[in-house]
């Protein structure tokens, strides 16, 4: 079979096989419920008081997308890459897969490859699912009409979508770098929850310290660090300079970590 037959197939088994998985689904579900509580919230007590986008979802509801998404970067969807991450490498160790996938004209390196890219449509997934349900149930909830952006300019309901699709997409950019973190460390045991505590852990430990001003010399190299970054994208004209600046650092760390996890899987030995 041609290499690039190999892959395609490999790559179609892998995203079948995550998809299919309950805990996955599980995870999405959960995602789906922040927009939908804040909603839900919002509609009982009548009070918009909280983070920002908060005090303008009773208005239009299409803000129930833009809070949803900022509730959710900081933890809960970390936590659900780091799950999907540190099990890419180890849980295919634990279950005593790892040597058959080897054995099949695949390579550790496509197989690196191929684990990266379902992480990768993991964190669109789940990125799209906080979006969706945010609009779904901003919209069954609240009126949607024209909505002013951070810049105090008013555009309408389609540009409003289109922002909330270009700020998913700013937060995927976003989470690539930490699932590439998520990978190397999933090469490093044959444990799947150790590699997944290890990396939610980090991702924890890196948001503190983005937020100790005494480091603010780290702060431009974490990689949680323009994650919240996306308001830039609610203004006329769109300020681009941030996502450009995340999607280099994000970048930055695929080719670290995602190079150190093949130097790592490259010498492991399989044992199951």
């Amino acid at each position: 079979m041609p290499s690039s037959r190999v892959g395609l197939a490999l790559l179609a088994s892998e995203i079948t096989v995550l998809f299919r998985r309950k805990r996955t689904w599980a995870m999405l579900l959960a995602l789906a419920a922040v927009p939908v509580l804040v909603a839900v919230a919002v509609k009982i007590t009548g009070s918009g008081r909280g983070p920002a986008f908060i005090s303008d979802i009773s208005e239009n509801g299409l803000f129930v997308t833009f809070a949803g998404l900022l509730l959710a970067v900081p933890l809960f969807l970390p936590l659900t890459v780091g799950v999907v991450s540190g099990d890419a490498i180890a849980g295919e160790a634990s279950t005593g897969t790892l040597r058959y996938l080897l054995v099949a004209p695949a390579g550790r390196i496509r197989l690196l490859i191929v684990k990266y890219i379902g992480i990768a449509l993991f964190c669109l997934a789940a990125t799209l699912t906080v979006a969706v349900a945010g609009a779904l149930i901003g919209a069954a909830l609240f009126p949607i009409g024209p909505t002013t952006l951070l810049s105090g300019d008013t555009v309408g309901v389609s540009e409003a979508l289109g922002r909330a699709l270009l700020i998913a997409l700013y937060v995927t950019v976003s989470l690539l770098g930490f699932a590439a973190v998520g990978l190397f460390i999933s090469t490093l045991t044959d444990v799947p929850v150790g590699a997944m505590a290890a990396t939610v852990v980090l991702d924890v430990a890196v948001q503190i310290a983005d937020s100790l001003p005494q480091l603010d010399w780290l702060h431009p190299f974490l990689f949680s660090h323009y994650w919240l970054s996306f308001g830039d994208l609610l203004r006329q004209p769109i300020a681009w300079d941030s996502f450009a600046s995340n999607a280099v650092l994000q970048a930055g760390y695929i080719v670290v970590f995602g190079g150190l996890a093949y130097v790592r899987f490259s010498r492991k030995d399989i044992l199951s």
